[in-house]
C-alpha cells in the first residue's frame, strides 16, 4: 500500500475521533484552549499570530485570537492563492468581515501580508513527536517549509483535542513538524527551538 493511501485510510479514522471529541467539548467552545496556550508560550505583544476559521469540528482558535488580541498581538489567517501554492497569512482583528475564499474557508477581504511568529495549524491527528495528518492538499507543509526558511523561529503549534493523538502516522518526505500542540489538558513542546 502506498504512502498516500495510507494517509487516506488515517484520515477516515482521525475525522471520526476529532467528531466525538468535539462532540464531548461542544457547549465549551473554543475557550478551553486558552489557558494552555497562554500559560506555556507567552506571545509578546506585537507578535504575529497566524490562527485559521474553524470549519466543522475543528478545534475552534477564535476564542483564543480574541484574548491575544486583547493581549496586542497582531492576527492573520490564512489565504489559498491557489492549488500547489504556500499559503499567505492577510492581517485580521476580531469582527472584521471575511469573504468566502478557495474551498468556501473564510479569509479577510483585504488586509495586508504579514509573517508570523506563531502559526495555528488545524489537524485531524497528531503523534506524540510532533507529526500531524492534515487534509490532503499539502497546504500547511508547503507554507511551514518556506515560513521556515524565511524565519526559521517560526513557531507551528496545532491546536486538537488530547483525544486526536495516535501513536504512528503514515510519513512522507514533505511533511513538516509541530513545534508544539495546544490540547485542552495543556501544551507541549515538540522540538527545542
Amino acid at each position: 500500500m502506498s504512502v498516500g493511501q495510507d494517509k487516506s485510510d488515517a484520515r477516515v479514522v482521525a475525522r471520526s475521533r476529532r467528531a466525538e471529541a468535539h462532540a464531548a467539548y461542544e457547549g465549551l467552545g473554543g475557550g478551553i484552549f486558552i489557558q494552555p496556550f497562554i500559560r506555556s508560550l507567552h506571545p509578546a505583544p506585537g507578535s504575529v499570530v497566524a490562527g485559521y476559521v474553524a470549519i466543522g469540528d475543528e478545534a475552534d482558535p477564535a476564542p483564543l485570537l480574541g484574548i491575544l488580541a486583547q493581549h496586542g498581538c497582531r492576527l492573520a489567517l490564512p489565504c489559498v492563492t491557489g492549488p500547489g501554492v504556500s499559503l499567505t497569512f492577510r492581517s485580521w482583528a476580531p469582527g472584521e468581515p471575511l469573504t468566502p475564499g478557495a474551498y468556501k474557508i473564510p479569509e479577510p477581504k483585504g488586509g495586508a501580508e504579514l509573517v508570523p511568529d506563531f502559526v495555528l495549524v488545524p489537524l485531524l491527528a497528531f503523534t506524540p513527536d510532533g507529526h500531524r495528518l492534515g487534509y490532503g492538499g499539502g497546504y500547511y507543509d508547503r507554507t511551514l517549509a518556506a515560513l521556515r526558511a524565511q524565519k526559521p523561529e517560526i513557531l507551528a503549534i496545532g491546536l486538537a483535542f488530547a483525544a486526536q493523538e495516535v501513536t504512528h502516522l503514515p510519513l512522507d518526505t514533505n511533511d513538516q513538524l509541530l513545534d508544539w500542540i495546544v490540547t485542552e489538558r495543556g501544551a507541549r513542546a515538540f522540538q527545542d527551538k
